[in-house]
């Protein structure tokens, strides 16, 4: 497949360097390009430029051509509103975006205002699909799981496999992080447990020796952690330098490579919440040999941003337009084929299905284990 876009990032927002012509269909993507969670926005920008070439390839939407701008609010909610608004003034009709729930939360107000339909592929924060229904917008969706479902399934896990033991929760303080220890510490005290250490960390903390000290004195058996990728894997790395086997588990922000690369043999064990693998979906086999011809594994929420895009495109088509309003009726009546699967939405926009599973790193890798979970919708 011919490559099309190159990318000339500028501050907060990239344009794409190809012209587009005045009667293209603009579309973007919106996540942390650059910063500490960066590793995502180029899942998410790998997934969204493919989907654009591919749509392109197969005659685009309308009868017209997709154009791609890629928005970097590196994870930050002034940067996120700042993209949002450029996305609004430069005529973009769907976002793909945010990855960080604290992002996609301000982001979709200026959506709404603008008559932009958002698709988030990562925002897990319950907020983000229950306010704006609350308030009557129409505008926001996605193709991710929620904290309260996700949180369930960590702390039933945790009361089944520790009970007895004493345990952890750490959180980021961040929207999403905080968010998901929420949901977890709620679910363990419906089995009648608390936790032997609840302790809130900084995003950008490096230094956790004297956490993981108090966590060794405390005996802790396992650490739930409630934030991102760099902070989980210097915890691990720490914990098993200072002695502390407890395994960490965690959310589905630790779906990238990057989180071995930060531990190395210490990240053995790992668990964490995340649905069940799209690369392994029987729809998506296409894409992922394209991807594996570009030497790129499209993990974590590669194949989600894909997704998006065809979900727009889809309801778009079948809408026989871009408006805001006639598009989400579709999107809240039609199921459409992805790489994901068949996906419907429920009325707050909120993917139905298929829950979430857990899953070990083992030597670099992520692999499911067992079945299904409870909390699966």
């Amino acid at each position: 497949m011919r490559r099309f876009v190159v990318f000339a990032l500028a501050s907060a927002i990239g344009l794409a360097a190809n012209l587009a012509r005045a009667d293209d269909i603009k579309i973007a993507i919106a996540g942390p390009i650059t910063g500490s969670d960066a590793a995502i926005g180029e899942q998410m920008r790998r997934g969204g430029v493919q989907a654009v070439e591919d749509i392109n390839a197969h005659g685009g939407l309308l009868g017209k051509k997709l154009t791609l701008s890629i928005g970097d609010d590196a994870c930050d909610p002034k940067q996120a509103v700042a993209v949002a608004n450029k996305f609004a003034v430069s005529g973009v009709s769907f976002v793909a975006g945010h990855y960080c729930s604290s992002t996609s939360i301000p982001a979709s107000a200026v959506y709404a205002d603008a008559g932009i339909l958002e698709i988030s592929p990562a925002s897990t924060n319950p907020a983000y699909t229950d306010d704006p229904f609350k308030k009557g917008w129409n505008n926001v969706f996605r193709v991710c799981g929620r904290d309260d479902v996700q949180g369930k399934v960590a702390g039933d896990y945790i009361a089944d496999h520790f009970k007895g033991k004493p345990v952890a929760i750490i959180d980021d303080k961040t929207t999403y992080g905080a968010g998901l220890a929420a949901e977890t510490r709620k679910a363990l005290k419906a089995h009648g447990i608390d936790a032997a250490i609840n302790e809130s960390i900084n995003q950008g903390d490096k230094d956790f020796s004297a956490l993981v000290s108090r966590m060794k004195q405390a005996n802790i058996a396992v650490i739930y952690f409630g934030g991102y990728y760099t902070e989980a894997g210097l915890i691990v790395r720490q914990s098993r330098d200072q002695g502390l086997k407890a395994p960490l588990i965690g959310g589905d922000a630790l779906v990238t490579a990057e989180f071995w690369t930060i531990t190395g043999a210490a990240g053995q064990g790992t668990l964490m919440t995340f649905s069940p693998d799209p690369r392994k979906v029987e729809a998506a086999q296409p894409i992922v040999a394209e991807f594996k011809k570009q030497n790129y594994d499209p993990e974590g929420y590669t194949l989600y941003t894909y997704a998006a895009v065809q979900i727009y495109t889809q309801a778009a088509a079948q809408a026989k337009s871009l408006d805001i309003d006639k598009v989400s009726k579709v999107m809240h009546s039609a199921q459409f084929d992805t790489v994901l699967g068949k996906v419907g939405f429920d009325e707050k926009g909120d993917i139905k299905g298929p829950g979430y599973v857990m899953f070990e790193w083992e030597n670099g890798k992520y692999e499911q284990i067992g079945g299904a979970l409870p909390g699966a919708k």
